[in-house]
This record gives structure tokens, sequence and C-alpha cells, in this order.
């Protein structure tokens, strides 16, 4: 398949979620393929042909502007969430329904699918436990993408991503607001990674990931919630948020929030190093962190 997609120029990749991550890919594989962004917002079709891709509207909740693009694409990245409702994911299903055989896709899945691990430190073999209707439907995406993997003769592989941050995705709003964290004895470990690093990881992933594989889209760094939040209100000069204890939390933030701060767990990445060849930018997010406030000074100083 490979050379005959050579023979007719650039292969073809479809980005479907083409969102904050899916502009970071883009400029990794204009060389290499002939990229198109599904969206299904109209306004949006400057701004990803500005960025080097072919637009199409459709949308993954409605099938009948999908069947336009069936087969158009051997290649795939899926970094579009399920919708918000029900156990099942039916935009993977949707999704699934227009992909050739013998497709090549990159799912971007969340590590919520392994639920509250006590701050176990674990790799890939893990087995997932979801313990809310989010990670419910992800495991149910994961599922239905293996099956159609081995049926359609496919090679797919999945990312499970952690809190992903950036510059301008930094919890400056909450810690501006005051807004609570975990005291240290309730506070949860969690994982991270830079949005530039996942879209590089993604890249490696499309070329380099052996079939069905999992791989953990985490850094290196091993870090509770609240020392997260006090890393970046340090850095950015705004006060540290205050601690309360979870009981006392629980009546002072959102229950989704709550639910962020109620699973705890240290992702290892060895194998996203020995398999893909992963070379963080970011190895750490104190490094992530302090490239953001050297970002914003430049901004300040307009240099």
């Amino acid at each position: 398949m490979k050379k005959q997609l050579k023979k007719m120029g650039r292969p073809r990749l479809l980005i479907v979620g083409c969102g904050d991550v899916g502009m970071r890919l883009l400029p990794l594989l204009r060389a290499q393929f002939r990229i198109f962004a599904l969206t299904s917002q109209p306004a949006r079709c400057a701004e990803l042909r500005a960025a080097g891709a072919i637009p199409i509207v459709a949308n993954l909740d409605d099938t009948a502007s999908l069947a336009r693009l069936s087969g158009l694409a051997a290649y795939c990245v899926h970094l579009a969430p399920p919708r918000s409702e029900g156990d099942l994911d039916g935009r993977t299903q949707n999704l699934i329904a227009i992909l050739p055989d013998k497709s090549q896709l990159v799912y971007i899945s969340t590590t919520g699918v392994y639920g509250d691990c006590g701050g176990a430190i674990f790799d890939e073999a893990r087995p997932v436990r979801p313990q809310n209707a989010r990670a419910v439907r992800r495991v149910a995406a994961e599922q239905a993408l293996r099956a159609w993997a081995k049926r359609s003769q496919s090679r797919m592989s999945i990312l499970r991503v952690p809190g992903i941050y950036a510059a301008d995705r930094l919890p400056l709003e909450r810690l501006q607001k005051g807004t609570p964290a975990l005291n240290d004895v309730d506070d949860v470990y969690t994982n991270h990674i830079h949005a530039d690093d996942l879209a590089m990881l993604i890249k490696l992933a499309l070329f380099r990931a052996l079939p069905q594989r999992i791989y953990h889209a985490v850094d290196d760094s091993d870090l509770k919630m609240a020392a997260y939040f006090d890393l970046v209100a340090d850095t950015f000069k705004l006060p540290r948020p205050p601690r309360r204890p979870r009981y006392a939390l629980a009546q002072e933030v959102s229950p989704m929030l709550l639910s962020f701060m109620s699973e705890s767990r240290r992702m290892q990445n060895h194998r996203i190093k020995t398999e893909l060849g992963m070379r963080f930018n970011y190895p750490t997010v104190a490094q992530g962190v302090a490239a953001a406030w050297a970002q914003h000074q430049r901004s300040i100083s307009g240099t």
C-alpha cells in the first residue's frame, strides 16, 4: 500500500479533531503527507488552510456528512473526544466506518482509563479500570478501534495522554481566583506532557509505533497536583492556592474538578523512549513552565 501511495505522491493523512494539538502537529507532517483536517466549524477553514491542511467540513455525530470521506486517507490521527454522555463512543464508531482497510491510525486516549491507582508507579501492562463516565467512553473507543484494526488488517496505536500544558494552557485563571487545592495528605499524583511534545509523539507514532501498541504519553515529572499549582504560581509570581482536606474541598469545587483530584497515578514512559525514540523538548513540567515564563517575559518586553 505504501508503494502505491508513493507513486501517487504524498500519502493522505486525515486529522480528526484538529484543535490546539492538531495545529501543533501540522507543521511536523506537512512535508510527508497531504493533510486533510476534519472540522465541524466552517469558520475554521481559513485557519486550517493557512496552516497547510485541506479543511473538510463534516461532523462525527452526523454520518451523512462523513459519507464523502469514505476511503479518503490511509493514515489517520484521531484526536476527537467522545460526546459527553453514554457508555460508548459513537464518534469513533462513525469514523471507523469511513476508514479504508489496511489503514494506519494513531488514537489519542487518556490516562483516565486506569482510574485511581493509589499513587502506584506502573507501565502499559496495567489493566484499565475506568471510574467515571468519561473514562468508560474512552475505554469503549479503544476497544472499538482494536476490533476494527483486527478485522481491517490495519495498524493502530494508542497514546494515553495525561494533563496537557503549554504557555497558553496553564492554570493561571484558577490561581488568580484562589481556587483551593488538596492538602498534602489527601493530594494525588498527576502526570503531564507539553503540547509540543505530544505533537512530536504523534508524529513518531505514525512512523514507528508497533501494531496495536499502547504508549504512555507522559514526561519525566513526578508531581502531586498541588505541587504543580505551586510551581506555576511561584513562576508567575502569583499566590499559591490555599490547601484544604478532601471533605472540605468537595464543598468548594465542581464535581468534575473533584473527580480529577480523586485519581492518583505515576506512569512510566520507557516505551515511548525505547520504541519511538522520543526526546522531550520539555522533559519535566518545571522546564516547560520556566519556558512559558520566559515567553511571557518576552511578550511583555516586545522582544
